[in-house]
């Protein structure tokens, strides 16, 4: 068994920042939008007759952000296999900065629609390309748990934006209140470039441009024994490598080959369909509108974004158990557990909001925001992670860039479909116009 070194769990959670930066800039607007300041400054109503329009708005910008992510996804099926997974990390992160420098400093809503869409695509990058790097780097006893940083890194970004979107709703500064949380999303990707130079590159991807000795040097220094001085399970490795991408150096790698051989076609479709199935659930539709759910269970003033940030820092305690327990239990297993218990509690979660959404039933609204909490447990440890792995996994080597930009070019896609009506939706059942944040005073 290789040894999971120091070395390498370091690289991991510093790419994983790559993660942190699409789970970050995705969740942060959520927070935005739970400020007062941020409708006075775009001229937009929470109630009365402008309501209607201000929901198809955040349906628009939330759902022109996913579209920007489908296209940074779909670029991901090339991009890595051209200029390799180290500079693929270093474009995503320069697009991700540019693009949420300029979200940030949006003055008018048709500004920010096309900014939040060049952000998507740097984010889209970013989330595409970081599970195929940290499953190159891996030791394939230890994969799970390594890819699996994945999603906790990702769902770090949810929390460290939650609570920094709670803090900022106390500032006397209005505008500070909005625009800091969505500059904030330029730390990560600067941070990730400032490291860059010392991030190696994927050895799978050196070997394949016949660099051996520069792929040997990584592999020996992320896999090093120090019990062994002879570095057996390193070489083993190391010849595994070699062996696969001869291989692969005989087949056709085009996207076409992937539909047309069935065994391929069928990779796709597990792939795609295991995204699908984690975006289905309704995860990110729960975490781009909580504020305006907690909103409609008759929470008021800075109560939605703390019950926002709890929400998070649960889901972000098990996408860490799940990263402990996904290569004990098995992949297949966590999601048949997940995919019937986010099914169930969505059921009861539908119901009790039908029914006591903007009314005065404690008891009714208490119930429903137990349901929220208890689905976000239930996705966070078996489907949130676990679907990153799986795809990163199922498809061979050579396949892999081009099968995880498909699994999450079709991912993106479906938040479309999920998140443009998803606001509208929730301002007719009356969880916007109901119980809007109350204005702060200074």
């Amino acid at each position: 068994m290789v040894a999971t070194t120091t070395y390498n769990l370091t690289i991991v959670l510093f790419v994983a920042l790559s993660a942190l930066t699409y789970g970050y800039a995705f969740s942060v607007f959520s927070t935005s939008i739970g400020q007062p300041a941020f409708y006075e400054y775009f001229n937009l109503e929470q109630e009365g007759p402008g309501a209607a329009h201000t929901a198809s708005i955040l349906g628009v910008l939330n759902s022109l952000f996913s579209a920007g992510a489908a296209f940074g996804a779909i670029s991901m099926a090339w991009l890595p296999d051209w200029i390799g997974r180290k500079y693929t990390i270093v474009t995503a992160a320069s697009i991700s900065l540019v693009g949420g420098a300029l979200v940030t400093g949006s003055v008018n809503i048709p500004m920010m629609i096309v900014m939040r869409f060049i952000h998507g695509i740097g984010v889209g990058q970013c989330i595409t390309i970081t599970p195929i790097y940290l499953s190159e780097v891996a030791p394939p006893s230890r994969r799970g748990f390594l890819t699996g940083q994945n999603a906790v890194a990702l769902v770090f970004g949810y929390l460290l934006s939650a609570w920094v979107g709670y803090g900022t709703y106390f500032s006397s500064n209005g505008t500070f209140a909005w625009r800091f949380p969505l500059a904030l999303s330029c730390l990560f990707p600067l941070i990730l470039l400032a490291g860059s130079p010392w991030v190696p590159e994927s050895p799978r991807w050196l070997i394949w441009h016949d660099r051996v000795d520069k792929a040997w040097m990584i592999v020996e220094k992320l896999h090093h024994d120090a019990t062994d001085p002879t570095q057996r399970m390193a070489k083993e490795e190391f010849f595994q490598m070699r062996t696969q991408i001869d291989f692969d150096r005989t087949q056709d790698l085009s996207m076409s080959y992937m539909f047309k051989t069935p065994s391929l076609r069928r990779r796709v479709f597990l792939g795609c369909g295991v995204l699908l199935g984690s975006q289905a659930c309704g995860a990110l539709v729960i975490n781009n509108y909580s504020v305006v759910l907690y909103q409609g269970l008759g929470m008021t003033g800075s109560m939605p974004l703390l019950m926002y940030a709890l929400y998070i820092v649960v889901g972000m305690i098990f996408n860490i158990v799940s990263s402990l327990i996904i290569d004990r239990v098995g992949r297949r297993t966590l999601f048949l557990v997940g995919w019937t218990s986010t099914a169930i509690t969505l059921s009861f979660e539908t119901a009790l909001v039908a029914k006591f959404a903007g009314t005065d039933n404690r008891g009714g609204n208490a119930a429903a925001v137990f349901f929220l909490f208890l689905f976000v447990t239930m996705y966070g440890s078996c489907i949130d992670g676990t679907a990153y792995v799986y795809c990163a996994e199922v498809f061979p080597t050579m396949y892999r860039a081009k099968g995880m930009a498909l699994g999450l070019f079709t991912y993106y896609s479906a938040s479309i479909a999920f998140l443009t009506p998803a606001a509208t939706a929730i301002d007719n059942i009356g969880c916007v116009t109901r119980n809007p944040i109350p204005r702060r005073l200074g």
